[in-house]
């Protein structure tokens, strides 16, 4: 393997100096580009998923197109589900589907903590395909989806702004719920740790529907699992938990022994680092519709961002994934204007 030319994001996670801001965007690799819509037009998602020479050219993209400090594997958080067991269709523009969701004791007999080597090899060799495509001009993450957020799709069955089957499913069945929440994070901790063996720097655990619980219920059905994760990786490799609309957690997040806190846009950068610390490195917190607005515009908000966050300690990221329709010469503004600043 090629020594890292580029380790910007590495050091920011551990806490050393950085000559200046690393900066990568969440859902960078698809959606937005001329190139990737090319692909997806031509093959299914689970065709450029499980195909190691697709995912490992999506991966790259945006880093030789928009200049971004790391690349993130392109999969999805749903690989999980589907290795565990259940159907999982992914329609274009019209988001996931379970036809079969987890909805009582018996319906957990469907589904196992599988071999993850068996069921998501494809991912691992497009891991090692990737870290030897990229030959060391920047880090690779990898990722998971939070247990809390894959129980989600797991009992609602589709995508949902409040998921409340899945928040009844857990009140009504705790017990159930709690079984399955275990069983998502055993296959997560290996998938994860399998990932790293195959190439990956640093991992990602993704609670993209955190912000639906209160304080209360995000201890009991997320952070506690999020909390076996990190504990099991954190002398593997430098962990980042993103769970969107839970900044009420941030300090119990830092807590966990994770590397990285990814924030959304729906708090101040300097509250968010009263509420984590100075002991964690952030990462966010630029709204991804604002990528829509004028590039003067995008790039007097970087840098207020930027300046909120101060250079050590953080890393610039979007709130959320990228939007399909942000210009790529927006994007491009984003990551520029983060490099630029001194």
């Amino acid at each position: 393997m090629s020594a890292l030319k580029n380790d910007l994001l590495l050091k920011a996670l551990k806490g050393e100096t950085v000559s200046r801001t690393p900066v990568w965007m969440m859902r960078q690799a698809g959606r937005y580009l001329p190139d990737y819509i090319k692909l997806r037009d031509k093959y299914s998602f689970f065709e450029r998923c499980e195909n190691p020479e697709l995912a490992t050219e999506i991966t790259v993209m945006p880093v030789d197109q928009v200049g971004v400090d790391a690349a993130i594997i392109f999969s999805d958080i749903l690989v999980v589900p589907q290795a565990m067991g259940l159907e999982v269709q992914l329609v274009e523009k019209v988001g996931p589907l379970l036809p079969a969701p987890i909805k009582s004791a018996a319906d957990l007999q469907r589904v196992c903590v599988p071999d993850v080597q068996e069921r998501l090899h494809y991912v691992f060799d497009a891991l090692k395909l990737t870290k030897k495509t990229l030959d060391g001009r920047v880090p690779l993450i990898g990722f998971g989806g939070a247990p809390w957020t894959l129980l989600c799709y797991m009992v609602q069955g589709k995508g949902s702004k409040t998921f409340d089957e899945a928040k009844a499913f857990c009140y009504q069945q705790p017990e159930v719920a709690h079984q399955l929440l275990q069983m998502i994070t055993d296959t997560t901790i290996a998938y994860l740790k399998a990932q790293v063996a195959a190439g990956a720097d640093t991992v990602q655990v993704f609670d993209s529907w955190g912000g639906l619980l209160s304080p209360q219920d995000f201890e009991v059905f997320s952070l506690q699992y999020i909390r076996q994760i990190v504990a099991a990786m954190k002398d593997i490799c430098p962990t980042i938990v993103f769970a969107k609309g839970a900044w009420f957690a941030l300090e119990d997040m830092a807590a966990t022994g994770a590397h990285g806190l990814g924030i959304d846009w729906c708090i101040k950068p300097e509250l968010a680092r009263q509420f984590a610390g100075n002991n964690i490195t952030l990462q966010g917190n630029f709204d991804p519709a604002k990528l829509l607005a004028p590039i003067p515009e995008i790039e007097k908000s970087v840098k207020e961002m930027l300046k909120g966050f101060g250079r050590q300690r953080y890393i610039a990221n979007l709130g959320h994934g990228i939007l399909p329709n942000v210009p790529v010469d927006h994007a491009k503004a984003f990551v520029e204007t983060v490099k630029a600043h001194g």
